[in-house]
């Protein structure tokens, strides 16, 4: 099994550093929604703020004997409805900034579909590219060591991101378990079967982009046999949403990767893609495809586009070129805030982030649900209740919209924030 995925596509240059700064695009998308809802000023600055950051250094190891010092984040932004929860990402371009916006995003996720968490999220800053499995290890168990009195399965429960994946978060549990001197399975998810994972985990954010597109052409009046896809990025989100969408009817014809994208306007096989990139570890040279430079197919014309790689990809640089009618968001922050008005303005259908890719995070929660109650579900079982949530959801954020006269994202936030909002009134504030 690889330990680690391929680089993502990295974000472009050349930008203003305040419109790719996440925490900032975080930021001016809360303060508007908090004003459409006139929020509570008090509540709005509690929310405005994550509630604990933690920054550790980390000595390791490394397998020739030197000591190297990496530095190490976890930001816990809400715990108002419940434990944080939030992934963990190895990536050199890891900030603090970052990891508090992916942190906040969390919260409003968790809110969104209605499930009982908080928002949190943790990163190394590295190239876990670089590093043997041996350095990976006692990379993350010397992490895991310094979390240990702010983590656990009613406190704050990471999970995969960036980098990371089912190895990764057993080592995680290990060490945290073998400090509690017992098994604790609960502590994360995104873990292998064998030790208490949920079936359907591993397809369920690219499954939860599936289903809103499902929703998404519907309310729009398209037909999916007639309906193009491009996918950004083909890690596990993007891969499994290609996948899925392909197999229900939908046409792939594009396919990008950091080291460039794939084209074919008849539709890429796409079991048979998996398949090439399994053996060449790249999708470059896939038989009927043709060529093409990195990030040049999100401005391909198709009916939707899937950027499902890392943040900022879709920027005032690009936005007045996207030609998708829908955008499904399967990255966090794909898209600027300076973006999103070039989007609107455009009349682009835009299924955010913290909608379109919180299939992730609700099969997560059912896996907590299944390791705390030690009964585990069958896969058909799982994707059931996800389909469940993922539709009444998109129905409440469209409602949102519709009400309030405001686009796709701001209404997600509206009803996440104001899920959090009234969580936080009815609990108060301790002093």
């Amino acid at each position: 099994m690889s330990v680690i995925a391929e680089p993502s596509p990295a974000a472009p240059a050349g930008l203003d550093a305040n419109e790719t700064n996440p925490w900032a695009a975080q930021a001016a998308r809360f303060q508007t929604a908090a004003r459409k809802l006139n929020l509570d000023e008090g509540v709005a600055k509690v929310l405005a703020h994550p509630a604990r950051e933690l920054t550790v250094h980390i000595p390791v190891t490394m397998d020739d004997g030197r000591i190297e010092v990496f530095t190490g984040y976890r930001v816990q932004h809400s715990e108002a409805r419940g434990p944080g929860k939030g992934g963990i990402r190895y990536d050199s371009n890891v900030s603090l900034d970052e990891v508090r916006a992916l942190a906040s995003w969390m919260t409003w996720k968790c809110a969104v579909v209605n499930i009982p968490f908080g928002g949190a999220k943790g990163g190394i800053i590295c190239d876990p590219h670089i590093l043997s499995k041996n350095e990976l290890e006692r990379l993350t168990r010397r992490y895991t060591a310094e979390l240990v009195p702010f983590i656990g399965p009613e406190r704050d429960v990471p999970a995969p991101d960036v980098n990371t994946n089912e190895q990764i978060m057993a080592w995680i549990m290990d060490t945290y378990s073998m400090h509690h001197r017992k098994t604790v399975n609960a502590v994360v998810t995104g873990k292998p079967l064998t030790l208490g994972g949920s079936q359907g985990r591993r397809q369920a954010t690219g499954r939860g982009c599936k289903i809103v597109c499902d929703r998404a052409i519907e309310r729009l009046k398209m037909n999916k046999n007639q309906t193009r896809v491009i996918v950004q990025g083909f890690g596990n989100v993007g891969s499994n949403a290609a996948e899925l969408l392909a197999e229900d009817g939908y046409t792939v014809v594009g396919v990008d990767e950091y080291d460039g994208g794939i084209h074919n306007p008849n539709g890429l096989d796409i079991k048979a893609l998996l398949q090439h990139r399994e053996k060449n570890r790249t999708i470059q040279g896939f038989p009927g495809s043709k060529p093409l430079k990195p990030r040049e197919l999100l401005t391909a014309a198709c009916d939707i586009l899937v950027p499902a790689a890392t943040e900022n990809q879709i920027t005032s640089q690009n936005a007045h070129k996207i030609q998708a009618k829908i955008v499904c968001e399967g990255a966090n922050g794909p898209t600027t805030a300076k973006a999103d008005d070039i989007l609107q303005e455009k009349g682009v259908f835009v299924i955010p982030d913290i909608l379109a890719n919180a299939g992730g995070v609700t099969v997560s929660y059912f896996e907590w649900v299944q390791d705390r109650q030690g009964y585990f579900w069958k896969e058909a079982e799982v994707n059931a209740r996800l389909q469940d949530i993922m539709d009444e959801s998109f129905h409440a954020v469209m409602e949102y919209a519709d009400k309030h006269q405001v686009n796709n994202r701001i209404a997600a936030y509206m009803l996440a924030i104001d899920r959090v909002a009234s969580a936080i009134q009815l609990r108060g504030i301790y002093a």
